[in-house]
């Protein structure tokens, strides 16, 4: 709850809803991946996926198939039956991304998502982060790479707990808005930035 105004998204006022309200608001539009991957150690990588969709009573057989697409998607189409425990620490972070993705969320808030991918993998998966935006899914990242924050549509560079610059990418491919957020990094003095990138739809 805020300390002072309102909350509007999608026309909802959330002051206006119970919290079971807003439990199933969002889990029917947003999706959360966390720096930490908070997947449930006594399910499968599959099972964890289709958590989401159980929990909004989809029908078993296909919620556990919708997660095995996505699954599919991060490259993790081995490794269904296998538990948290059993995955590498990238295999659990992108198991953490195939779930807050299996529902189609209208927005989609990542918190560093590809803090614990290697370079391959944090490219697969910020082009299927493009696909989705592409597809209307709003996207809110928050990253202390450049390169990262040079997939977005929208780059805002927070300092002191405020917005200190903005800058769209407009017309510009990815290489020329990289530089872009690298002149504004450069400018500043400080060694650790935040970078607030918006897919927006």
């Amino acid at each position: 709850k805020p300390s002072a105004g309102e909350v509007t998204l999608m026309g909802q006022v959330f002051s206006a809803l119970s919290e079971v309200q807003r439990g199933d608001w969002r889990n029917r539009h947003l999706g959360f991946v966390y720096q930490f991957h908070h997947l449930l150690p006594e399910f499968s990588a599959l099972e964890n996926v289709a958590m989401p969709l159980l929990i909004r009573r989809t029908e078993r057989q296909s919620a556990l198939a919708r997660a095995a697409e996505i699954l599919a998607a991060v490259g993790l189409g081995h490794r269904l039956e296998h538990r948290p425990g059993e995955l590498s620490g990238g295999e659990r972070q992108r198991a953490a991304i195939a779930r807050a993705l299996v529902s189609d969320p209208s927005c989609l808030l990542a918190d560093e998502p590809t803090g614990n991918l290697d370079s391959k993998n944090s490219h697969k998966l910020l082009t299927i982060l493009s696909k989705l935006n592409q597809n209307d899914t709003t996207i809110v990242l928050v990253t202390h790479d450049p390169m990262i924050a040079s997939y977005a549509k929208t780059m805002m560079y927070l300092y002191d707990s405020g917005i200190k610059t903005v800058i769209q990418r407009n017309q510009a491919n990815q290489r020329e808005f990289l530089d872009q957020i690298n002149d504004i990094i450069h400018q500043d003095t400080l060694l650790f930035v935040v970078l607030t990138c918006f897919f927006f739809k």
